[in-house]
């Protein structure tokens, strides 16, 4: 709600914007969403973001303080001051993207595809350019209603993060971070980008040979590009000639650092093996070979043991299988490593509920919660609340995960429909009245929940022929299995169309 309000906030404030100057490109165009707004957007948005793509790659920091020391250079001359931060993420999917207002990530999988410093000043820098030519806040803009909601259209949540897991406010991070840029942006980020890299004191040259590679890769249809880079930044040949032309136009010479490239990700390469183990193994979960996801990722374990994500891997399997105790040791492994991700205080939370540890799960969940809220732990906490007879926080939680077309968020609507709907059906059934042929009154009732309603009571207040206001009650007749509807004849009448008021009053849930 708090979201939902901001943005109709900037809607309202809109209203005394007009047009403006784009600070990269010089176009004119309408600024709905000003710097403070932006900037805001993407610090509230940039954590979330993070923790859906995998979280922050904790082992190397090494590696991340290059990207920084790479991207600082780049963003320090670009067209736009901003609060500009960079961050590698550890995911094997190659990807990068930019929230608005200058928060940019790139992924530990698109790292290990460059070849030199001045590729990765050329993937920073087209990012770069989303953000100081306010790409993100334009698609923002196309994307607000009247009401003040962000369309979820052009959004695709990808197999290899855990976007579909975020409800609420969180859930608007997704959106950012999948949202896909028109043609002439990506082009403008092309041609920018290459003269913030020139600037810089880059070969501009490199991001032709990054555009070529790309290419390659999107012609033989690699399934973890599709996921990454391309689904958000499709390569063409078009986008090949132009920096080709770019750079002709630009100086020639310049950094291209691909010693001290190779120097600075030596850790990732060298870790490339372990994480393919890893990225198999999950493949593997996935389809149920529990055997061979075990084999592969004690495998990355052996070979990486301070990564977090090797033992996550290992808990999963184990609970899995329902060996809960087991999880749950590889999951406290997992977070002795890294403690800022919120996938392994999850499934400890869920494997320590079906332990029975109700304290701890509690503990473990929240946890996960602070770092993204999820309709899983949500749902989790309203079984917990539920089951120590804290019916108001267990509706509470249920609510929280209602809002995620996911397993758990269609469980918590049922959860919550089962504890709510007897005392408030109104909520839950659709009722209809109308009068027929004869002024009588007739009803029907809805239920377009997935439970089954019996002993519906519906109170009918109403005025006589004779002008005296009565109230009656009526129990439904027969009991409303889910996505159906009744019509019933009250035989009350004639009446005339103000003369009556109709109440749902109770319920009753069939488990």
């Amino acid at each position: 709600m708090r979201c939902r309000l901001r943005l109709v906030a900037l809607l309202g404030a809109s209203l005394l914007a007009g047009c403006t100057v784009n600070p990269v490109t010089g176009a004119r165009e309408l600024a709905l969403i000003g710097l403070a707004d932006e900037v805001a957007i993407g610090q509230n948005q940039y954590a979330p973001a993070r923790q859906m793509q995998g979280g922050d790659l904790t082992l190397y920091p090494e590696v991340t303080n290059y990207v920084e020391q790479v991207g600082a250079r780049v963003a320090a001359v670009s067209d736009r001051a901003l609060p500009y931060e960079f961050v590698v993420l550890n995911s094997s999917v190659p990807n990068a993207w930019a929230l608005p207002g200058g928060k940019i990530a790139i992924n530990r999988g698109l790292l290990t595809e460059l070849n030199s410093e001045a590729e990765l000043a050329a993937v920073l820098g087209h990012e770069v350019v989303h953000a100081a030519a306010r790409h993100g806040a334009l698609a923002m803009q196309r994307g607000l209603l009247l009401q003040g909601v962000l369309l979820a259209t052009n959004v695709a949540a990808q197999r290899s993060n855990y976007s579909g897991l975020a409800v609420g406010a969180a859930s608007v991070a997704a959106q950012l971070v999948n949202q896909r840029f028109g043609r002439e942006a990506e082009l403008d980020s092309d041609y920018y980008g290459m003269e913030y890299m020139s600037r810089a004191g880059y070969d501009p040259s490199a991001a032709i040979s990054l555009q070529q590679v790309f290419l390659g890769l999107s012609e033989d249809r690699e399934q973890s590009w599709l996921d990454g880079l391309f689904a958000s930044h499709p390569p063409s040949a078009e986008r090949v000639a132009r920096n080709r032309a770019t750079a002709a136009s630009l100086p020639s010479g310049g950094d291209l650092g691909s010693e001290a490239y190779a120097a600075a990700i030596a850790p990732l390469r060298a870790s490339k093996p372990a994480y393919e183990a890893h990225d198999r193994a999950r493949a593997a979960l996935t389809q149920d070979r529990l055997d061979e996801a075990e084999r592969l990722g004690t495998q990355a374990v052996e070979a990486l043991p301070g990564e977090s994500q090797f033992h996550t891997l290992l808990g999963d399997v184990d609970a899995r299988r329902g060996r809960h105790a087991d999880a749950i040791a590889h999951y406290d492994q997992a977070i002795a490593r890294n403690d800022t991700f919120f996938y392994p205080y999850l499934r400890r939370g869920l494997a320590q509920q079906q332990a029975g540890r109700a304290t701890a799960a509690e503990t473990s969940l929240r946890t996960s919660i602070e770092l993204l809220p999820t309709a899983d732990a949500y749902y989790a906490l309203g079984a917990l609340a539920e089951q120590r007879g804290d019916r108001g926080n267990a509706l509470g939680y249920y609510e929280q995960a209602a809002s995620a077309n996911t397993d758990a968020g269609r469980a918590a609507q049922d959860a919550a429909a089962r504890l709510d709907l007897p005392g408030n059906p109104g909520k839950y059934l659709a009722l209809r009245t109308a009068l027929d042929a004869n002024q009588s009154l007739v009803l029907e009732l809805g239920n377009p929940t997935r439970l089954t309603v019996a002993d519906v009571v519906i109170a009918i207040r109403y005025v006589d022929g004779a002008g005296t206001i009565r109230e009656i009650e009526r129990r439904w007749p027969q009991r409303l299995e889910p996505n159906t509807a009744q019509r019933l004849d009250t035989g009350i009448g004639p009446l005339s169309s103000d003369a009556f008021q109709v109440e749902l009053r109770s319920a009753r849930v069939i488990d």
